[in-house]
């Protein structure tokens, strides 16, 4: 379960520097306030940037990462005109020497290069930002690995000079190559892993064509999910509040553990962050996030309240 401590904790840091990535995107590198360090990470870990409305978006870190104390961070961000504001605020009223309230960084696309294993390691657009981190891991561990990274134009492909030249496959569509999935998984040796960031039509056709196989993905947006197993009300047992609450057909079970008086963090709201991740004690979770894989999801040993629901009359909670 996610405490608050100081990756979950709110602070501020400066923006040192504001460059071009790409057509369209653009890196900004935070440094700690009055020359203090920020927390470390390891590759996939993303942080999130307060907006001035109080709403929250999630950026990966890019670059080789740093477990240990950091001295600054570096995200890049997308300009999405017809997005949810967050990108259209940074590159429109975000420069160096401002001011960003931020927390993290929070990791639920971890990578941990194990010897002995291949990687491949897949984005689409503007997802090279985890999948670079992920290939500098690589790069130091001594794992054999490639990176697969597919665009419009290379143009507006970001971080393309960070990416090892003999390692990395570069699809641009404006250069009349695309990335052929089948084929990839086809001649895939065994022992592999892959790991893929990118838009929802690259997150579907990529595990279409890696079933069976070994893979991990992260989404921009949540995963399309059906009706919940229950359509009725259902009992939550909040243990550690010393409450039991009833969660109707209409709302989360993250806004009746709160009104009960439930400390439960929380950011995104859509399954997607993972900050409301909760211990399950009791009960079958009917999980409609789009962060556990399908292991995970069987396990049933965690949750995220902000969109996952009982698929039996009660859980009992860890909150």
């Amino acid at each position: 379960m996610n405490h608050p401590d100081l990756h979950e904790t709110q602070f501020e840091v400066v923006v040192a520097s504001r460059t071009r990535g790409a057509d369209g995107i653009d890196l900004f590198e935070l440094a700690p306030v009055a020359g203090l360090s920020l927390p470390g990470w390891n590759a996939g870990s993303h942080i999130d940037v307060v907006l001035p409305d109080g709403d929250v978006r999630q950026y990966s870190l890019s670059g080789p990462p740093q477990p240990g104390r950091s001295e600054s961070w570096r995200i890049g961000v997308l300009r999405e005109p017809d997005g949810r504001g967050g990108s259209e605020w940074l590159h429109s009223g975000v420069q160096a020497g401002d001011r960003l309230t931020v927390a993290g960084p929070r990791n639920h696309f971890e990578f941990q290069p194990v010897h002995g294993t291949s990687y491949v390691l897949v984005a689409g657009g503007i997802g090279i930002t985890p999948i670079s981190s992920m290939a500098a891991a690589a790069e130091r561990a001594g794992v054999s690995y490639e990176v697969h990274y597919a665009g419009r134009s290379r143009s507006t492909m970001a971080l393309l000079d960070e990416l090892p030249d003999a390692e990395t496959h570069v699809y641009a569509a404006d250069e009349g190559r695309r990335l052929d999935l089948d084929a990839l998984f086809t001649g895939m040796k065994p022992f592999t892993t892959t790991f893929c960031c990118g838009p929802t039509r690259l997150i579907e056709a990529i595990e279409k064509a890696a079933a069976g196989r070994q893979l991990v993905v992260e989404r921009f947006a949540p995963r399309e999910v059906g009706e919940p197993v229950l359509q009725e009300a259902f009992e939550v047992e909040l243990a550690l509040t010393g409450v039991t609450v009833t969660v109707p057909p209409d709302r989360s079970v993250l806004d009746v553990a709160e009104e009960a008086g439930a400390l439960v963090l929380s950011s995104c709201r859509e399954g997607t962050c993972g900050t409301c991740e909760t211990v399950v004690l009791e009960g079958e979770v009917d999980h409609r996030d789009s962060i556990l894989t399908p292991d995970e999801q069987a396990a049933n040993e965690v949750m995220y309240v902000c969109v996952s629901r009982a698929a039996c009359p009660r859980l009992v909670l860890e909150l």
